[in-house]
C-alpha cells in the first residue's frame, strides 16, 4: 500500500516541515538550443565582416534580439513556488520485486508544463525517471530495491523548459525518507499458494490417508481388501471380534533450524539478486510451508561470529516474527567461520532436529573446515546443505570456445564445477543431504528434498 510520505509546493518546503528539511531550487540557466543559437552567431558574425564592414550593426541587433528572446524566456517559464508536488512512497519494498512510486503535480488553472522527474535516492534503490506532460498530472516512477535494508530517499528533481525551449529550470525538493526492504514474503505466500493446489505437497498439513504415510496413531478401522495387512491390530480385532487395523497420520511438531551463512560469498550477485536474498526467499517459503504442516521454525545466521539465533516458533503467525527476524541479517565482507558457528549451532540444539544450512563455496580447499563441521553436525541431527550454483558456469562450459583466452575461461570453469561436485560428494557420503541447485530451481529442490525427508519418517 501506497502511503503519502511528502507532499509540497516548491520554494515552500520548510513553511510545511516535512522532514524538517529546507528546500533547495537551481536556478535559471540556457539549454543547448540556446546555446547553440548564441554559437551560430560567430559565424555570422565573421560572414558579415567579410562582406562589408558596416555589417557589423546588423550582427549586433541580431545579438540584442537573441538576447532579448533569452530575457523573455526567463520570465515567462513557471516558477517554482508555483509548482506543488506531491510523492506517495510505498510503506515497505520486497527484495527481487519492484515497488511504486506516485508523483503529482499541481499548476496554476490555465498552465501546462512538461517536467522531466527523477528520484535522488541511496545505493540500496534504482529509481527510474519519466515526464509529465499535463496541467495537472500524475507520474509512476519505479524502485528497484538492489539489497535488503533501509532505503533512501533523499530528494526529487524536476526540470522544466520554457515556451520555445531556450531556457530551463531545475527545483530540488527534499524528501529525506527511509523505506525498509524486506524480504519478499508476498511471492513465498503466492509460491506457496500454488504447491498446496497439490496433494503431494500436503504430507504434515492434514491427516494423511495414504497407505503406508506417517508413523503416528491416529484411529483403528475396519479392514478393507485393499488396505496394508501389516497395519492389522490383532488385540483390537479380537475384542471386537471383527478385523481392525490402525490407522496412521504423518508425524508433526518436527524442528526445523534455518542456517544462513551471510559471508561475503553470499554477497555476490547471481541473477541481479546477492546469493543471500535467493536462500532467505527459499528459506521463507520453507518456513511459511514448515509451519503450516505443524513444524516448528529456528534461525540461526553467521559469518565470522554468530549474528542470529532465534528459537523454534510454531504456528503460521510466526512467519512474520521469522521474516523480521531475517531481514535483520546484513551482508557481511568477512570471511565465514563454519567451525565458530556450527559448534555453536551445535550446542544449542537439545533435540534431534531438521538443519537446513544455506551456504556457499568456491573449491575443495576452502571447503574442508566446512565438511567436516557439517559431518560433526550430521552426526546428531538431519541436515541438508543448500549451495547455490552460478548457471554462469555452465553456460561458459556449453559455449563454443572463440580462441585461445575462450578456452582457458573454459577449463576454469569446469574445474570449478569439477571441485563442487567433488565436495557434494564428500557430504553426501557423509550423511547429508546436499542440493546445489542455481536459483530458478534452489525453492523447488529444497520443498522436494523436505517431503521427502517427511516421507521418510527420517526425523
Amino acid at each position: 500500500m501506497n502511503a503519502p510520505q511528502h507532499t509540497a509546493p516548491l520554494g515552500r518546503i520548510a513553511a510545511e516541515g516535512h522532514c524538517g528539511a529546507r528546500s533547495t531550487q537551481g536556478g535559471l540557466r540556457p539549454t543547448l538550443r540556446a546555446t547553440l543559437l548564441m554559437l551560430l552567431g560567430l559565424p555570422a558574425a565573421l560572414a558579415t565582416v567579410t562582406i562589408h564592414a558596416d555589417l557589423w550593426v546588423l550582427w549586433a541587433a541580431c545579438l540584442g534580439g537573441a538576447l532579448a528572446l533569452l530575457a523573455v524566456e526567463s520570465l515567462i517559464i513557471l516558477p517554482g513556488r508555483s509548482v506543488g508536488v506531491a510523492l506517495w512512497l510505498p510503506e515497505t519494498l520486497y527484495i527481487g520485486e519492484d515497488g511504486v512510486t506516485t508523483v503529482t503535480l499541481t499548476l496554476p488553472e490555465g498552465r501546462r508544463l512538461a517536467a522531466e522527474i527523477k528520484l535522488e535516492a541511496g545505493p540500496l534503490l534504482a529509481p527510474s525517471g519519466g515526464v509529465i506532460e499535463a496541467g495537472a498530472g500524475r507520474l509512476e516512477l519505479t524502485l528497484s530495491p538492489q539489497r535488503r535494508g533501509m532505503a533512501h530517499v533523499h530528494a526529487l528533481w524536476l526540470r522544466w523548459r520554457s515556451p520555445l525551449g531556450m531556457m530551463e529550470r531545475v527545483a530540488r525538493v527534499p524528501v529525506d525518507v527511509q523505506v525498509p526492504i524486506t524480504p519478499n514474503v508476498k511471492a513465498v505466500k503466492a509460491a506457496a499458494i500454488r504447491l498446496f493446489q497439490s496433494s503431494e505437497f500436503l504430507t504434515g498439513l492434514k491427516h494423511q490417508r495414504y497407505i503406508g504415510d506417517g508413523s503416528e496413531f491416529e484411529a483403528l478401522r475396519e479392514y478393507r481388501p485393499g488396505l496394508d495387512h501389516r497395519a492389522m491390530d490383532w488385540k483390537a480385532s479380537a475384542r471386537h471380534r471383527k478385523l481392525l487395523c490402525r490407522q496412521f497420520r504423518a508425524e508433526r511438531n518436527h524442528q526445523i533450524y534455518l542456517a544462513f551463512d551471510t559471508g561475503h560469498l553470499m554477497g555476490e550477485a547471481i541473477d541481479g539478486m546477492p546469493k543471500l536474498d535467493h536462500a532467505i526467499n527459499a528459506g521463507l517459503l520453507l518456513a511459511y510451508y514448515s509451519l503450516k504442516s505443524g513444524d516448528r521454525i529456528g534461525l540461526f545466521g553467521f559469518d565470522e561470529q554468530v549474528r542470529l539465533m532465534a528459537e523454534p516458533e510454531g504456528g503460521i503467525g510466526a512467519i512474520h516474527n521469522i521474516q523480521r527476524r531475517i531481514a535483520t541479517l546484513d551482508y557481511s565482507p568477512n570471511e565465514t567461520n563454519f567451525t565458530l558457528g556450527l559448534t555453536h549451532l551445535l550446542s544449542k540444539l537439545r533435540r534431534r532436529s531438521l538443519v537446513v544450512v544455506l551456504t556457499d563455496f568456491v573449491d575443495t580447499t576452502t571447503a574442508d573446515l566446512m565438511v567436516d563441521n557439517l559431518h560433526r553436525l550430521a552426526r546428531r541431527h538431519l541436515v541438508i546443505f543448500v549451495s547455490l550454483r552460478d548457471p554462469t558456469l555452465n553456460q561458459l562450459t556449453e559455449a563454443a570456445p572463440s580462441g585461445l583466452s575462450a578456452l582457458h575461461q573454459i577449463t576454469v570453469c569446469e574445474d570449478l564445477i569439477r571441485d563442487r561436485e567433488a565436495v557434494i560428494k564428500r557430504l553426501s557420503r557423509r550423511g547429508v543431504f546436499c542440493i546445489d541447485a542455481p536459483p530458478s530451481g534452489l525453492t523447488v529442490d529444497l520443498l522436494n528434498r523436505y517431503l521427502e525427508i517427511k516421507r521418510r519418517e527420517l526425523l
